[in-house]
């Protein structure tokens, strides 16, 4: 589990490579309610968990057709000071998540590589990579769709089945197993500077133990999950944004709720 002490050296090591070369840089502003754009960020998320803290990171490719950036998040620190979800809130981190962005200005496909790693789950640590691709479509009036396919793995601390038939916790860490997942980012522009998403995506097993193959999609081996955000654009670098997050089995009531402001550099 990774305390206090711990955020804070992460939080200045991510400082210090981004004070190199890419908060120093000049560059065009971007749409910040494209969810292909890409540019370099910073966001404080307030939520029923705590606070988030992400770092995005735009960098040269190399290919003046390509853009691309990294994007660090940090979750649910300080949850049991500040959270109000007082079920499982407590002050250390819930989890890291790392992407690496690219989008293809030619013909508006994106590709992604997506690294989740949960400390406070109920089964220690776990994690999931995955690699998809997104494509923007054509807009339709006031609405924007993006496609995604992509598929993935995950990893983490290894539970086998006792004599008891309970859970017991191994010393090691195994790959569980394949997924894969398809959904679609939505984009509803409501005014200039107000638009909602809908974010919809169904992710299912492929391969791997039993136990991931029929229970890790919240005890099935599918899961079909949900996001929505209401977003205000305060100027042309900054906005606020409401996002709820929900599955099939957990009510929009019951999911995940969080504020955040983004400001790009």
């Amino acid at each position: 589990m990774i305390n206090n002490k711990s955020l804070s050296s992460i939080a200045l090591s991510v400082a210090v490579a981004l004070s190199g070369s890419a908060l120093a840089d000049t560059q065009d502003v971007q749409d910040m309610s494209d969810p292909l754009s890409v540019y370099t960020q910073a966001g404080l998320g307030y939520t029923d968990k705590g606070l988030n803290l992400k770092i995005g990171q735009a960098y040269d490719t190399g290919d003046a057709n390509t853009m691309a950036m990294n994007v660090l998040e940090i979750k649910g620190f300080a949850g049991d000071a500040i959270g109000w979800n007082g079920r499982d809130a407590d002050d250390s981190i819930d989890s890291l998540r790392y992407r690496n962005f690219s989008v293809d200005l030619t013909n508006g496909r994106g590709a992604q590589v997506d690294v989740n790693v949960a400390f406070d789950s109920d089964l220690g640590t776990q994690g999931t990579a995955s690699y998809s691709l997104i494509q923007a479509l054509p807009k339709m009036g006031p609405l924007n769709l993006y496609p995604l396919a992509g598929a993935g793995l995950a990893f983490g601390e290894s539970f086998d089945q006792n004599n008891k038939g309970a859970l017991e916790a191994q010393d090691r860490w195994d790959l569980h197993g394949s997924f894969y997942v398809v959904g679609m980012y939505g984009k509803l522009e409501l005014t200039d500077n107000i638009w909602v998403n809908y974010n919809p995506m169904y992710m299912g097993t492929i391969s791997g133990s039993d136990q991931f193959k029929n229970g890790s999609m919240e005890g099935s081996d599918s899961v079909f999950t949900h996001e929505a955000a209401v977003s205000y654009q305060i100027n042309d670098r900054t906005n606020v944004r409401y996002f709820a997050n929900w599955t099939e089995n957990t009510n929009y009531a019951n999911g995940d709720h969080r504020i955040e402001v983004n400001y790009q550099f």
